[in-house]
């Protein structure tokens, strides 16, 4: 240690000792600061910023060793063989290369330290080959232990450097690695200088590849100055890096302050790298210091203050874990009330960044979105997709002795309601059907709304037939119950069909086409009860589905005709009028009288298209008839309902030419019962275009004295069950005659249907009435025998 001070003390310049190690510092700084750009460049790139600090290192190494040789005087003079002092320059160069490959390649600051210990190694070539090239009348022999500890000190501090320079963001890490690495270089130096032992030998001559010191200054200096203009460009390179990073940093910082999400980074050992406000926000961390604490130790003190629950040490451990094998996880937590998202996601190079996402109201939309998609908007029941699915898992759930019922409803009178009062008190009445439904069956039963006034129930958990007839009996009690809606008391009724398990179906598809069957079978009965599913209902269905199509053909085939049946004046006894009724011609089942179809064409919609061909048609061919006698056409309720009524009424009178007062139509009761105040605008409308307006059936319905006193009908129609019994009944010649004085008192006429001999023409002409129709003169025939119908009665009756 003594010969390595005398060394440095007695035989060296101070001045150029000075300059060398300010080359030196300058030469590690620039190599520390283009060692971190390689490590943040890829590829091609990253190679190029290897040599480009391989060179400036080399040099820097060099310069410093042949500076300070400079400053070396050992009392003879000396040279240096330029072959080797170029060698030794490549050592520099090369070796550092080497080292700065592994440490910028290395994921850990223990691998980065072994190239340090390579660059260590480099500094010693570099230096023991220039120190060949020294050239001087003197033996040269080494001290081996001070050798040796100079190699050592070159390799310790240049290892040093290199863990210290890999260490992620060290505050001072680039100034502490630059001046470890100068000490690698400057202590190898000098103490190598230390082991050196010149003895004079006059016989030893200087070679002629040798340079002269001054000469060696010249480079020296060269080497210097480029190191310095490498410097130079490092710095420029590396103040522009700086401010674009600000600029990146500025952006990131905005991105991340502004984003929806929270967002928190940690390094591989759990350790919060950043994270923005939103992050802190959500998880209730704006008053703690997180940056650079283990995240860990902010679990512990939350658990601590009660604000975490569950294992701190085993879901870090977990995070961890994940992250270290490459594992993207995503969580739905719970935290303050709030339903988050959790993302982490492994960055390379060890650690994860995570992400948190406030899904609550996202959660709740799709809640509802669900609810919305399998429960009635208006009445909040399960809808027919919730329905089908709770029933297959009744079927799943119900054991062998166990009896499933279903049943489904349809209310009675609904649309009369909806047209007549509104659809907001339709929508009303429905949501208290649905309230008084669930409230009367059973706990484990299903109420569900199928759409319009359809709603279904399944009896669960019952062993039993008489459960479902007790439900049934329950439920057509229940519904019919008046109904107290907005001023308005409303009473309807329920048609309920029953399939049940296992004997009527296996499964929710047949089930409730069965339980279908059945409520129409009900609906058929007269509404207002309830029906079990029977096996032969299922063979009238499909006849009633077969009658359906051949009805839809039948109007695209032309297989209707129009009848007429002669309607006879009573005073004078010929006829004024003839009624119009429609015959199918069925091709394999001949003429089919109007009861056998027209139900089904009401029930189906077609009736508007049947009425508007039979109204055309009569029109049609009244136009040809005498101008005294007209034709009656009989309107359905379905029919009247139409808002094109009055437009159709209007064309075929004026495709036909025939005159409006030729017209009559015929309406029942039930057309009555819907929207009084429409109903009666669209009959005086009628009535103002000079069309008759006849009351049919008079006496079968409720309220038949206050219709006449609503609307000044011009005929009313006794119907024929009271002229079929007039000969026998007492009841029903009082009845004709009380009809037949209101007739008279009110100046409308009265016809009577249904007249079959002379007996019932001869009480009829006796109580007054006006006008008759019946088999008694003719039964409805063709248009083309109406001439015939038009000759007295006598020889139509001989015919």
């Amino acid at each position: 240690m003594y010969q390595v001070f005398y060394c440095l003390t007695d035989q060296h310049d101070w001045r150029l000792v000075v300059l060398g190690g300010a080359v030196c510092l300058l030469a590690s700084a620039t190599a520390i600061s283009l060692f971190h750009r390689a490590r943040a460049a890829n590829g091609g790139a990253r190679v190029a910023w290897i040599l480009l600090d391989a060179a400036v290192g080399g040099c820097g190494i060099w310069a410093t060793h042949f500076i300070a040789m400079l400053a070396y005087g050992p009392g003879a003079r000396a040279a240096y063989d330029i072959p080797v002092t170029i060698l030794s320059l490549v050592f520099a160069v090369s070796v550092t290369f080497i080292g700065l490959s592994i440490a910028v390649s290395a994921s850990r600051a223990s691998i980065a330290a072994i190239g340090g210990a390579v660059i260590g190694g480099g500094v010693a070539a570099m230096h023991y080959t220039g120190m060949m090239a020294l050239d001087m009348p003197a033996r040269v022999d080494w001290v081996v232990g001070t050798v040796t500890a100079s190699v050592l000190f070159g390799i310790v501090f240049a290892a040093l450097a290199m863990y210290v320079a890999a260490q992620p963001d060290r505050r001072y890490g680039s100034l502490k690695a630059a001046g470890l690495l100068t000490i690698a270089i400057v202590s190898h130096h000098f103490t190598a200088m230390g082991a050196v032992l010149l003895t004079p030998d006059p016989t030893l001559v200087v070679s002629g590849m040798s340079i002269a010191p001054g000469s060696l200054s010249i480079l020296t200096a060269s080497a210097a100055v480029a190191i310095l203009a490498i410097a130079l460009a490092a710095a420029v390179l590396d103040r522009r890096a700086k401010g674009e990073l600000g600029r990146q940093q500025v952006v990131l910082d905005t991105a991340l302050e502004n984003m929806s999400q929270g967002l928190c980074m940690f390094d591989a050992e759990g350790k919060i790298l950043l994270f923005n406000e939103r992050y802190a926000t959500m998880l209730h961390r704006s008053d703690k210091q997180l940056t650079g604490r283990v995240l860990l130790d902010v679990l512990k003190e939350e658990q601590a203050e009660g604000k975490w629950s569950g294992d701190p040490s085993e879901f870090f451990a977990r995070l961890v874990e994940d992250a270290r094998e490459g594992r993207t996880t995503t969580d739905v937590v719970i935290r303050f009330g709030r339903s988050i998202r959790v993302v982490n996601q492994p960055m390379q190079g060890g650690g994860w960044v995570a992400t948190f996402e406030d899904i609550t109201e996202w959660l709740e939309a799709q809640a509802k979105i669900s609810h919305m998609a399998r429960h009635d908007a208006l009445t909040n029941l399960p809808n027919r997709m919730l329905f089908h699915e709770q029933l297959e898992q009744g079927l799943r759930r119900a054991k062998a002795n166990d009896q499933l019922a279903v049943l489904c409803l349809d209310l009675d009178h609904f649309k009369d309601i909806n047209d007549s009062l509104g659809h907001p008190i339709g929508d009303a009445l429905l949501k208290e059907v649905g309230r008084r439904l669930k409230a009367t069956v059973g706990e484990n039963d299903t109420v569900a709304r199928l759409g319009g006034d359809e709603f279904a129930v399944v009896q669960l958990g019952r062993s039993e037939e008489a459960a479902a007839t007790l439900l049934a009996s329950q439920l057509v009690e229940v519904i019919s119950a008046p109904y107290e809606i907005d001023d308005h008391q409303i009473v309807i009724g329920v048609s309920i069909g029953i399939s049940l398990w296992p004997q009527d179906g296996s499964n929710p598809d047949e089930l409730l086409k069965n339980a279908d069957l059945a409520l129409y079978r009900a609906k058929a009965d007269g509404r207002g009860t309830y029906r079990f599913f029977e096996t032969g209902m299922d063979a009238r269905a499909q006849a009633r589905r077969m009658l359906e199509m051949d009805l839809r053909a039948a109007l695209q085939r032309n297989e209707f005709e129009v009848h007429y049946q002669p309607i006879r004046d009573v005073a004078s006894d010929r006829v004024v009028a003839f009624e119009a009724l429609l015959r199918w011609n069925h091709p394999l089942r001949g003429m089919i009288s109007p009861v056998g179809f027209i139900p089904l064409a009401e029930e189906t919609g077609l009736i508007i298209q049947l009425g508007e061909y039979v109204l055309r048609s009569a029109c049609a061919d009244a136009a040809t008839w005498p101008d005294g006698v007209g034709v009656a056409v009989n309107l359905s309720p379905v029919q009247f309902k139409s808002p094109n009524l009055i437009a159709s009424v209007t064309a075929a009178l004026k495709e036909s030419g025939l005159t409006a007062r030729r017209l009559e139509l015929e309406i029942t009761e039930s057309v009555l019962l819907q929207n009084s105040e429409a109903t009666l605008a669209t009959l005086h409308e009628l009535r103002s275009m000079g069309v008759r307006i006849s009351l049919d059936d008079f006496g079968t319905g409720y309220s038949s004295l206050s219709y006449l006193r609503s609307f000044p009908f011009d005929k009313i129609k006794i119907d024929r069950s009271f002229v079929s019994e007039l000969a026998t009944r007492e009841d029903s010649m009082a009845i004709i005659r009380a009809v037949t004085g209101l007739g008279r008192s009110l100046g409308i006429v009265t016809t009577a249907e249904g007249v079959e001999n002379d007996a019932q023409l001869e009480l009829l002409r006796r109580e007054g009435c006006t006008q008759v129709q019946g088999y008694l003169f003719s039964k409805p025939r063709p248009a083309s025998d109406v001439v015939l119908m038009l000759e007295p009665v006598r020889r139509r009756a001989s015919a």
